[in-house]
């Protein structure tokens, strides 16, 4: 079976650095309902839009379009005495952008009597190698579809 929207597709996946260093590597397979849902990145449904199970590729992606650009207007300094006790670096909580859109923010360091936090993506700014490999395509259900994501194994549970 071709993958094609409204196709579920279970795939293997090595995110690395251009330069090779490895950042994140599958160990359960990704599962995704292709065709616009945005449940991966466009450049990749775009790479593996009427392939089937056992095709591989290797995309490199710049930041625009894998995890974005670095927008400094999401970096934040807040005095630690406006955060409860234990906040810890590596840590994530919801703030609002300067228009007021609710926003995951990452706790990057704390000085002292400030907190650093950045709204970027982790991986924005980056220039991005995916490996993928496709193990497995299969029709989406009417639910799925209709929810937009995967259900059962490896997808959404509700």
């Amino acid at each position: 079976m071709k993958i094609a929207k409204d196709t579920v597709v279970t795939l293997r996946y090595k995110v690395a650095e251009t330069g090779g260093k490895l950042i994140e590597e599958s160990r359960e397979p990704m599962v995704y309902l292709h065709g616009g849902y945005n449940n991966t990145l466009p450049k990749i449904e775009e790479a593996l839009d009427g392939k089937e199970a056992g095709y591989e590729v290797t995309l490199e992606l710049q930041p625009e379009d894998a995890f974005g650009v670095r927008d400094e207007s999401l970096l934040r300094v807040i005095p630690k005495s406006e955060f409860p006790p234990g906040v810890k670096v590596g840590g994530q909580l919801e703030g609002r952008t300067d228009d007021g859109q609710p926003h995951v923010f990452h706790v990057m360091k704390i000085k002292g009597p400030e907190v650093h936090l950045d709204g970027n993506h982790p991986l924005a700014g980056k220039a991005l190698k995916f490996h993928l490999k496709v193990t497995g395509v299969r029709m989406a259900s009417g639910e799925e579809i209709q929810h937009g994501h995967v259900h059962g194994e490896h997808g959404h549970h509700h």
